[in-house]
Order: structure tokens, then sequence, then C-alpha cells
């Protein structure tokens, strides 16, 4: 007679499918190369007012590393304001998957908790990502990894618009673009990348196209975790003269439109009346072209569609010609 019964919970091993040597532990990761059984991180989308994001694992990954927030809010006159937080776990720490949604979750929250209180965009930016920071730091403090292990790491850009300007701030080599969608304007690339090809640039050793070239242009020399205890976010302002969409972005899409105009070239026309289709069509591009990583998208528009009074009379006409917009860092 056949023993039909069920074993009780957490008696019979389960072995990772990913490497097939380790045994997953009660919260389903491997204890020898890391691996954690697919979950609904995998293929992840948000909306709400103004921005949206989409998130996917890849078609190489075995988990989906990155992880982003979109949020709104207003000031205190009444002003909108969208968010957009967007982490990609450093696949060659431990945990990398906690560590990004840790931190998106934590610059989210305290951005939602200080801009409604009249906090300016730059200080609210910078005081957000040394929060994500110190939160990282944490998930190695609660669970130290084994000698020879990195702790939990991540990279973080977010956006955050008010009215019609825009704060970016970041850390690592996640990016964030303004695409202007007029037919005139000009694209541009709002953060620089805290990495080894970026180094070798600013440094005037090498070209961009060179240096990019090179197998370590991604070492990234900045990230989120105890194993880079002085974490100096960088922060900048951005005042667009036109209407078009901030693109917020991981690795996974831009190692597929680099510059600023190739990015532009695959952001969809209806992205700024859509930001969710818009996000979508940038994951399916990225997917399209290999699909090599994973690969998080967020789209904020720009100016925020909300209703607004008139402007007065002096401002109601704008010059044919607006100057070029300007990029404050720091």
């Amino acid at each position: 007679m056949r023993d039909t019964s069920l074993p009780e919970p957490g008696s019979v091993p389960v072995h990772c499918s990913g490497c097939g040597r380790g045994v997953l532990d009660a919260r389903g990761r491997c204890d020898e190369c890391g691996w954690s059984r697919p979950t609904d991180r995998d293929h992840v989308e948000r909306a709400v007012c103004g921005v949206a994001g989409v998130s996917d694992q890849g078609l190489r990954h075995h988990r989906n590393e990155d992880a982003f927030r979109v949020s709104a809010t207003a000031l205190p006159d009444g002003t909108p304001v969208a968010i957009a937080v967007v982490c990609d776990g450093v696949s060659s720490s431990s945990r990398p998957h906690e560590a990004s949604a840790t931190a998106a979750g934590v610059a989210d929250e305290v951005l939602l908790a200080t801009l409604p209180r009249g906090v300016p965009g730059r200080e609210a930016m910078h005081g957000a990502l040394l929060s994500a920071a110190r939160a990282v730091n944490e998930l190695a403090e609660r669970e130290p990894e084994p000698i020879g292990r990195n702790a939990p790491a991540c990279t973080i850009v977010g956006a955050v618009s008010v009215g019609g300007e825009l704060t970016v701030g970041w850390v690592g080599d996640s990016r964030a673009y303004w695409v202007p969608m007029d037919g005139r304007g000009r694209p541009i690339r709002l953060t620089e990348d805290d990495s080894w090809a970026a180094q070798m640039v600013r440094a005037g050793l090498l070209g961009e196209e060179e240096a990019m070239a090179d197998r370590r242009a991604h070492a990234i020399t900045a990230w989120l975790g105890a194993d880079n205890p002085r974490v100096e976010p960088h922060t900048a302002s951005f005042a667009p003269d036109r209407p078009g969409v901030v693109v917020v972005c991981t690795d996974g899409l831009w190692n597929y439109a680099d510059p600023a105009d190739r990015m532009a070239a695959v952001v969809p026309p209806q992205a700024r009346t859509a930001p969710l289709t818009g996000a979508r069509q940038l994951v399916r591009y990225a997917l399209d072209s290999g699909g090599h990583d994973n690969v998080t998208v967020a789209v904020i528009p720009l100016p925020l569609e909300a209703p607004a009074p008139p402007p007065p009379p002096a401002a109601a006409s704008r010059p044919v010609d607006p100057p070029a917009p300007t990029v404050e860092r720091t």
C-alpha cells in the first residue's frame, strides 16, 4: 500500500533549480548560489498620477534584482509632485534583490515625508539617498555575510518632478534622461555614472567610445552598501523649456540606448500622455535587443498634467525660440 500522506513542511529539502547543488532555505533562497525561486518581482508594473514604471527579469537572469517605486504627492501650496526611484542590485553582492527593494522603498518614503513639508527638492533628494544607504547597510548588520562574500549592495537613481522643474539624485550607474517631445529640443542625459569608464573619460585618459568598449567599463566606483561606507550622493536640478518626458532606468535599458539621442529615438511618442505604455515599450525594446540584464524603466511626463491657474498676461506668450534648458549639478 502506497503512503500518499504529505511530509511535514520543511522536512524534505528542496534543491535549487539554479545551480542544482544547494538547498533552498525557508525564504526560498539557495544556500549555495543565492538563487531565489520566482516571485512576483519577475515582472512588475505600477502607475500613479503622472508617473509609471515597469521592471522585468530579462531573458538571461534567474531573478529580478532591480526594484523601483513610483508615487505622487503635492507641495503645501498644492503643486503636484511625481516621484520615481529606480535601484539595481549589484549581482556580485549578497542578497542584491533585498538591497534594491530596501533602498527604493526607503528613498520613496523619505521623499513622500519631506516634500509635502516644503523641503527643497535637492535637499529632500540628498536626504533620501543617505537614508537609503543607511537602510542597505543595516541589512548587513542584521544578517552578517559569510567570510569572502560581499555585503548587500545596489545602485540608485531618483527623480522628483515639482511643477515644471525636475530634481535628480543618484549613486552608481543607473541613469535619468530628458527627452523633449516637440521634435525640436535636444535630449540630455541628466546623470553621470559612478563607473570606471566615466572616471577614465572625466580624467581625459580615454574617449567615451574607447572607455565603454573596455571590459572594465561597467565596474562601478560608488554604490549603496556596507562595503562603501562613505556614500556621497550626486544631485542635479533641471528646468525643461518644452514638453517632454524623463526616463529613469537601470543599465538593462541604457546598455542598448546609451547616448541621449539614441534613447530619444526609442522613446515612443505616446510616452508623455501614457507613461505606463511608454515604460512598457521601453522594456520591450530592451528585451527585443537581447535582454541580457534585468531592466527597469520609469517615465515621468513634464510638465505634469494637473489643473493650474492661468499665467499672468506678461508670462502668457513664450519666445519663439526658447533658450536651451540648464542643468545644475553637485
